[in-house]
């Protein structure tokens, strides 16, 4: 993959199944990064995922695994992001 992130965002590692991948997910297969460019829903809850590559994975609904996810910060700074709130209003 390449490039980072936009500005304003994360890259955030989330578990994902078949239920719960999304299109922009970058998975890492055989140490090659690839980003979910498609999908389509298949029979009894399994997914076919489309990269960027052009490549097919099936996910089926056991599958488990890790992608980067493209976390989008309010405020546009990425360093406080995950920072707690010193003060209450």
């Amino acid at each position: 993959m390449r490039g980072g992130a936009p500005s304003g965002a994360l890259l955030s590692p989330v578990e994902i199944t078949s239920a719960s991948v999304q299109r922009g997910d970058v998975i890492q297969i055989g140490g090659q990064q690839c980003r979910v460019a498609d999908l389509f829903q298949l029979p009894g809850g399994s997914k076919q995922l489309v990269f960027d590559s052009g490549e097919l994975l099936t996910m089926h609904t056991g599958t488990r695994l890790v992608a980067l996810r493209i976390l989008r910060v309010r405020g546009g700074d990425p360093a406080h992001a995950f920072s707690a709130r010193r003060y209450r209003r």
